[in-house]
């Protein structure tokens, strides 16, 4: 019986229940202090019900579509520009990462720009881009990979570095070449911290996505999130991206979680090592 409580208590899910039951909580003290202030609700604070109600709500908001219907229907151009964004920075960022191992000089040389352009804020990169391409959409689609490819860049590049120097004499003292010692050796140590760059860039390149949509009025959820701002719509299509844009960031992250543990050799180790101790 203890064993059971014990295994209750240390397992993830009831952490992130006991986090997502404190967050609903403060919302709805901050829901009804605005309430008490004799402020309209709606427009500051809605309770967590009323966000919820909307999303089922069939009422028209704008363009004859309810606010379920303008989320998912501008979410697609979000998501799309997120997704080319983040395969292209996931692509670039790994590849950087292999060319900083290779040469010391491509590492001394990168460095200091991946730096840079992460000391840049996005709404501050976002004019910079669009004045060179010329096109919003490519812009976008920029910056999302700009933000994916510096985390996975250096925490590829981390993983890179960690290897043991004993496992390197092991494979020299076999007269391994340089393809086989990446291949066989570094590439595969490095795809824990692959993934976890990974975690931290997917709800990055959607977050990017959104925030540079608010500069063009061409769509996306940003776009809709300032209309609704401005009143130009129901002010819940704010709250209803708020709430669609916080999920699919989680989801995104699981996303990778779940990936890792399908390819990674590290997992599948550890997958049977607990099947051993369960049987």
């Amino acid at each position: 019986m203890m064993k059971a409580i014990n295994k209750i208590r240390s397992s993830k899910a009831l952490v992130m229940i006991v986090w997502v039951l404190g967050i609903l909580v403060i919302w709805e003290i901050f829901a009804f202090v605005v309430v008490a202030t004799k402020r309209t609700p709606e427009n500051v604070l809605p309770h967590i019900w009323q966000i919820i109600g909307s999303f089922f709500d069939p009422k028209p908001v704008a363009n004859g579509m309810s606010c379920t219907q303008i989320v998912l229907v501008n979410a697609g151009q979000t998501l799309s520009r997120a997704g080319q964004g983040f395969l292209i920075g996931t692509i670039v960022g790994f590849l950087l990462a292999i060319l900083m191992k290779l040469s010391r000089i491509v590492e001394k040389i990168a460095a200091p720009y991946l730096m840079l352009i992460q000391l840049i804020p996005i709404l501050g990169m976002a004019p910079i881009i669009l004045a060179m391409t010329h096109d919003i959409g490519s812009s976008r689609i920029i910056i999302a990979a700009i933000l994916t490819f510096y985390p996975v860049a250096t925490n590829t590049l981390a993983g890179l570095n960690s290897v043991e120097k004993a496992k390197y004499e092991l494979l020299y003292s076999y007269a391994a070449k340089k393809t086989t010692i990446y291949f066989k050796m570094l590439i595969p140590s490095c795809i824990p911290y692959f993934f976890t760059g990974l975690k931290i860039a997917a709800p990055m390149a959607i977050t990017a996505s959104i925030l540079v949509d608010t500069l063009q009025g061409d769509g996306g959820l940003g776009c809709m999130l300032s209309q609704s701002l401005k009143h130009a719509m129901s002010i819940y299509v704010f709250w209803d991206i708020v709430v669609f844009s916080a999920v699919i960031g989680v989801l995104s992250c699981s996303l990778m979680g779940w990936i890792e543990n399908l390819i990674s050799p590290l997992k599948r180790v550890e997958r049977k090592a607990k099947k051993k101790e369960a049987s």
